[in-house]
């Protein structure tokens, strides 16, 4: 990889979304949002206030995956159609410059993003958890990276936004329903179970909270470890699927 292709792309698409204040509310400011919207619905009585406890910390992976999968996706497709990436493929830049640029662009928002979901859990919203702050905001930056790499790798095989989003019931919802959040992942089905296995997002479920009731620990660096390894094989995919011209 070239390095000053490399920081050119990083310093562009950061320059990008900063620009596009619907991309940046969506990132900082939407999963703070739907969070005081959960804490609003279950502040009725103590047990209610429990429950939100451990949805909370469940939704700390969730949503960094789900709300990076939208936003990179759509700006990966804005740029084909803007001709933004023909452009750039009449230079030297390697497709792998390309995607890194864009994989630490987002992963930057995802880890801001992550920041300010914690802290506002932690000391606005009081949720409780044995895990240090640093190790619940970097399960959740774990996770938005992860979403980051599923956008880049459904962006390289979509011709439209539209595609794009229509990705997300198969390659977001399944994890959604099978992370732990619904059902424990223990009481699935066997196949359900076997399959939840295959999920990054099961990882990262299961790293949150292990993490908030533990703390830090063997089997939370493990599963954050496994989330991470799934983005980085997600991330080489799409670099290597990334066509040359639209589609």
């Amino acid at each position: 990889m070239n390095p000053t292709y490399l920081r050119a792309t990083i310093i562009r698409v950061l320059a990008q979304l900063f620009a596009d204040k619907r991309s940046l509310a969506l990132i900082l400011l939407a999963p703070v949002l739907l969070m005081s919207l959960f804490a609003y619905m279950y502040s009725a009585d103590p047990i209610r206030k429990q429950m939100f406890n451990s949805i909370a910390t469940v939704m700390t992976a969730v949503f960094p995956l789900m709300l990076m999968f939208l936003v990179t996706s759509v700006t990966m497709q804005r740029e084909r159609n803007a001709g933004t990436l023909e452009r750039l493929w009449t230079t030297k830049i390697h497709r792998f410059d390309l995607i890194a640029g864009y994989a630490i662009a987002f992963a930057i928002m995802a880890s801001a993003q992550s920041l300010i979901m914690v802290l506002t859990l932690r000391y606005l919203l009081n949720v409780e958890s044995q895990a240090p702050w640093w190790i619940s905001t970097l399960i959740a930056a774990i996770t938005g990276i992860t979403g980051v790499a599923l956008g880049l790798l459904s962006s390289a095989f979509a011709s439209s936004e539209f595609q794009a989003i229509q990705t997300l019931p198969l390659l977001i919802l399944p994890q959604f329903l099978l992370c732990g959040l619904l059902i424990p992942r223990s009481e699935l089905p066997t196949a359900l179970y076997w399959i939840s296995n295959m999920l990054p997002l099961s990882y990262a479920v299961d790293a949150a909270l292990g993490a908030a009731d533990n703390g830090a620990g063997t089997d939370v660096s493990k599963n954050i470890l496994i989330c991470f390894s799934f983005a980085l094989v997600f991330l080489l995919i799409a670099a290597l699927s990334m066509p040359r011209q639209r589609r």
